[in-house]
């Protein structure tokens, strides 16, 4: 039988302690984007890498501003937004060549938000069969690459068509 290492999974499966006050607020004021996957920065929005993904290249799009629901994003937040995942779209159609996306939001806890007081946008690669066996059977999902070699991998393309939009 073949092993499958998820080692990662570990800290999410057992529940870690979280981090006291906003873990995005936190990771917009830290200056370690190669440490916390941000990948991608702007003046009103930036983009990380789910540590958790339900699929390789899973992003989020998450404001600056600190607030838990869509209604309250200021309109030039949610313009840049929105502008950010057309960009995040562009960049993992280039970088990974999925056959689609899911992209949204989860607000409330109920809804499926992990973190419900600093609302994220959520972008999911998708690939035909992208859903096999394992999720169904395991509870487990294979994820092939790492986030460090899919941050190496779109932090430049980013850089590059970011500063061009």
């Amino acid at each position: 039988m073949d092993q499958l290492w998820a080692t990662w999974r570990m800290e999410y499966i057992a529940g870690s302690e979280p981090t006291p006050g906003c873990l995005f607020c936190s990771m917009a004021r830290a200056q370690e984007d190669e440490k916390n996957y941000v990948v991608f920065r702007a003046d009103r929005c930036f983009v990380v890498l789910n540590r958790y993904p339900y699929n390789s290249g899973h992003l989020m799009v998450v404001p600056y501003q600190h607030v838990g629901e869509i209604a309250g994003i200021e309109p030039a937040t949610g313009a840049q937004l929105f502008a950010i995942t057309q960009l995040a779209i562009r960049v993992l159609d280039e970088t990974m060549h999925p056959d689609g996306f899911n992209a949204g939001f989860n607000q409330g806890a109920v809804a499926g938000a992990g973190i419900k007081d600093h609302i994220h946008l959520h972008v999911v690669p998708r690939w035909n069969g992208d859903t096999n066996f394992m999720p169904v059977l395991a509870d487990a999902k294979v994820m092939p690459e790492s986030l460090a070699a899919t941050a190496e991998k779109v932090r430049p393309i980013f850089n590059r068509l970011g500063t061009s939009s």
